[in-house]
């Protein structure tokens, strides 16, 4: 429930060894309904069991928790509610004008061996800290509350919650305020009841004293209780002004619209005008603006009878309306503060029963709920051996996720069925092999001739010209590690045999029948300039999916943001270094391929350049080449056991051969910067992909994926273990709030099992 609320009130049956909160009615009843509760105490409003629970539980401050079966008066200023309260109640409470109509008032009464009031103020839940500490600190002790010593409360209440005083000028100052004055009552006679009274609502403003935010702050206070579904309103409404301009009543059709639970209670009828009483009675009699629950008429008290303590407000409410007309011929259980007790009584019982069994169970479900929420809290960690057992217990299970991930061994923890992104290892699988794809097809700047000699097919012409070299969305954190999203064309314009001529022109020497074997590191430079984007995007993609995986299972880990973050935080830098070391090694690995000298021992690199060499002198004699059957000594020729094979002229094979110098060296330029190229290329993608990802980014054990251990941890200064895992004082009071309504609701639950 909220802060604030209208009027409400709660009842607990009297233990016979005390006074009744309500003495007996001493008016004759004369309707059969009344008449056989005439011998009853009018001592209580529900059934004795149910109610005292329900008493008890308001009492544990569950109340606050769950919606509790209640009474709740609600009014216009000056519409009576508080003589309406004072009368259920059957005491005078303390009133001043002026004063008691800024805040709500809280007042509780508690059955103790010594008698006392203690005063105080409960600060709203959203003032400030310094607000919050000076009202908290306010506390009075006192015997009575005489109207001299009320009235001195409540201007130090008023100061302390910085309100501005009647007729004050100058600096504008609230008016209304979302503190709560709380009087505590105590003595042997008192019972468990709990009154709080709030400002009624009002439409207009008064200059200087009240605006139209103060109207919609006593609107919303009134409302916040109105709509508990399992409130039973009493809407107060002066008997000599016209229903029908009263917004309480809107108010209470939009909380309770099939009427259930809303009782219309008429004040003040000796204030009607003449010829207007049949407008009244019309309602009463239910011919005009009917209610489910009807109408209620009472008689308030004036200043002459509230001053003198000697008269009796039962029989001055009796005497005026058995003598007055046309009020003394409403029905008798319609008027009068005692016959509206036996209502009360009849309705909130009727609403009691049918809500208890599930205020029990929704009871039970807050306790489940509010346990989850402080488990998800963690352990407290407030002291400093506190903060590093949490944050050891917390590296050890990430260091375990993180084994559990790289392994694929997916169903040793649910994590991972909910998680998508903590399933690293075949998302990095993935991307290695699209890695090694676009390598394969988009690598080379120029494609290379086919094994007869002929230029590549080219791509279909649907097919798209270009590819990004990032995959993964960009984090701002890494912005400065991470290489920028880039397009590359898959094919790029041109012949290479005329670019590879063009280079044999531009390095040739004095050499004889050969080359200039510098044209190799020249071309391969330029044939593999796509590999720098290609590999720093690949790794680039990587290192998101490592940091999207920290953050994931630092998140599946650890529920308080405050730790999660202060943690990335304190880790950042270390991290950022570890990705660069990744970033690093890559470019040291395409420093090797591409600005050296080419070199390598690989034997697949003669063997390409021989198969590409004979590829092309097969496939040139092939054009020039007859079928010659032959056949076995005992077969006969033409038949199934005779062979047929390709037959090369001589003159022709060596014609094979015939091309100028020129082109034969180009040729030769092509067949080993083919064979190298594919050597080197797969050299290359094999070495991004165990150093730089396996090595730097996941396995290794400076990897980023290995810092967070409780070797890190053991490292920590005491001061950044208090600001990485120290508590922050919002989450102190949240854990210090939820331990007092576990402790509620266990009590809760102790009232409701108890037989």
């Amino acid at each position: 429930m909220g802060s604030f609320a209208p009027t409400q009130i709660r009842f607990a049956q009297p233990s016979p060894f005390s006074k009744p909160l309500f003495p007996a009615a001493t008016t004759t009843l004369s309707t059969p309904t009344m008449a056989a509760n005439k011998k009853e105490e009018v001592n209580g409003l529900a059934e004795p069991a149910m109610l005292e629970k329900i008493d008890k539980l308001f009492a544990c401050g569950v109340g606050e928790l769950v919606d509790l079966p209640q009474i709740v008066v609600v009014g216009d200023q000056s519409s009576g509610k508080s003589s309406v309260l004072e009368g259920l109640v059957n005491k005078p409470l303390p009133r001043d004008s002026g004063l008691c109509t800024r805040f709500a008032t809280q007042i509780v009464f508690r059955r103790e061996a010594s008698e006392g009031i203690v005063v105080s103020i409960i600060p709203d839940q959203h003032a400030s800290p310094e607000h919050t500490a000076r009202v908290r600190a306010y506390k009075k002790d006192v015997e009575s509350l005489d109207s001299a010593v009320f009235t001195e409360i409540m201007k130090e209440v008023h100061t302390e919650m910085g309100l501005s005083k009647t007729g004050e000028d100058g600096k504008r100052t609230p008016t209304f305020s979302n503190d709560i004055l709380r009087l505590e009552v105590s003595g042997p006679d008192q019972e468990h009841l709990s009154v709080v009274d709030v400002p009624g609502i009002f439409k207009s403003t008064t200059e200087g004293l009240t605006t139209k935010a103060d109207i919609e702050l006593v609107r919303n206070m009134v409302h916040g209780y109105m709509i508990n579904p399992r409130s039973v309103m009493l809407a107060v409404i002066p008997a000599h002004v016209d229903v029908a301009t009263q917004e309480i009543l809107e108010l209470a059709l939009e909380a309770d619209p099939a009427g259930d639970r809303t009782l219309g209670v008429l004040t003040k009828p000796d204030l009607v005008d003449k010829g207007a009483e049949s407008h009244v009675v019309n309602l009463m009699d239910g011919r005009s603006r009917s209610m489910k629950l009807g109408w209620h008429m009472i008689v308030n008290p004036g200043q002459k009878e509230l001053s003198d303590t000697e008269l009796d407000r039962t029989s001055l409410e009796d005497s005026f309306f058995r003598s007055t007309s046309p009020w003394n011929l409403i029905d008798k259980d319609k008027v009068g503060i005692n016959s509206l007790r036996l209502r009360l009584k009849e309705i909130l019982s009727g609403q009691v029963k049918k809500v208890f069994p599930k205020v029990k169970q929704e009871i039970k479900t807050q306790l489940n709920a509010q346990q989850k929420k402080l488990k998800n809290l963690g352990p407290e960690r407030g002291e400093l051996f506190e903060q590093n057992s949490f944050l050891t217990e917390l590296a050890t299970n990430f260091q375990r996720l993180v084994t559990l991930a790289l392994t694929a061994n997916y169903a040793a923890d649910t994590v991972f069925n909910s998680n998508e992104t903590l399933r690293i290892a075949p998302a990095v699988r993935f991307r290695q092999d699209t890695f090694a794809d676009e390598m394969a097809k988009f690598g080379q700047t120029y494609s290379f001739l086919r094994k007869d000699g002929e230029d590549a097919v080219p791509p279909p012409p649907d097919e798209e010209t270009e590819f990004n070299v990032r995959k993964e969305a960009d984090i701002d954190e890494l912005a400065d590690v991470l290489h920028k999203q880039i397009s590359l064309l898959r094919r790029e314009a041109g012949d290479i045999k005329p670019w590879l001529h063009e280079k044999f022109l531009q390095n040739r020497g004095f050499e004889i029948g050969t080359f200039n074997p510098s044209i190799i590191a020249t071309t391969m430079r330029k044939q593999s300039e796509k590999w720098e984007d290609i590999s720093l995007g690949y790794v680039s993609d990587i290192i998101v999916m490592v940091q999207m995986f920290i953050e994931s299972a630092l998140a599946s880990l650890c529920s308080d943001r405050d730790v999660r973050v202060a943690l990335l935080n304190k880790m950042s830098d270390k991290l950022n270094t570890r990705y660069g070391m990744a970033m690093t090694n890559t470019k040291f690995l395409l420093q090797v391929e591409r600005s050296n000298t080419p070199a390598t021992q690989n034997h697949c690199f003669n063997n390409n350049l021989q198969k590409s060499r004979q590829g092309k002198v097969m496939a040139s004699m092939r054009k020039n080449a007859f079928p010659l059957s032959r056949f076995n000594q005992n077969s006969v020729f033409g038949s199934p056991d005779s062979m047929t094979q390709e037959v090369v002229p001589v003159s022709q094979a060596v014609a094979a051969h015939d091309m100028s110098n020129d082109d034969f060296i180009v040729q030769d330029i092509h067949d080993i910067l083919k064979s190298y190229y594919k050597v080197a290329r797969k050299t290359f993608v094999d070495s991004v992909c165990k150093q730089a990802v396996n090595h730097h980014l996941l396995h290794g054990e400076e990897s980023p994926l290995m810092l967070f251990s409780p070797i890190y941890v053991s490292r920590l200064k005491k001061e950044e273990l208090r600001e990485i895992a120290g508590e922050a004082p919002g989450l102190q009071r949240m854990r210090a709030q939820l331990k007092k309504e576990i402790e509620s609701l266990k009590d809760a639950m102790k009232i409701l099992n108890k037989v």
